[in-house]
């Protein structure tokens, strides 16, 4: 938030920077709740799920630390590092949804996605 805010925006943001850093956190579990059943010697689709699941697990939890974190923070790298995250869960929640049995864990890539939607539309 680069301007003056009013008391609505600032509870905006500070209710979207929240929101953002608990489905991440949602999404991080479900990710690698979902890995940890996926056989690492598997077939090369089953590596691909496994792969993004857990490279999806490190991105949103990086990204709900830098939410979590209270020191002054630069815009154009909060902004960069929570589109990546938006990305990363997009592309996971794709992979898992042609993975029989992963539905629940691509909601919450899904949802994750989302809610770092709501928070980058707070940063404009």
């Amino acid at each position: 938030m680069t301007q003056q805010a009013s008391p609505q925006q600032l509870y905006r943001f500070l209710e979207d920077r929240f929101s953002c850093a608990q489905a991440c956190t949602e999404c991080a579990r479900a990710c690698s709740v979902r890995v940890s059943l996926v056989d690492p010697g598997g077939p090369d689709c089953q590596e691909r799920v496994r792969r993004l699941g857990i490279m999806c697990a490190e991105v949103c939890d990086a990204t709900c630390r830098l939410l979590c974190e209270e020191s002054r923070q630069d815009e154009e790298g909060l902004r960069g590092r929570v589109d990546r995250c938006r990305r990363t869960c997009l592309e996971c929640a794709g992979a898992f949804e042609e993975y029989p049995g992963a539905e629940s864990a691509a909601t919450a890539c899904r949802a994750c996605a989302d809610a770092c939607v709501d928070f980058l539309e707070t940063l404009i």
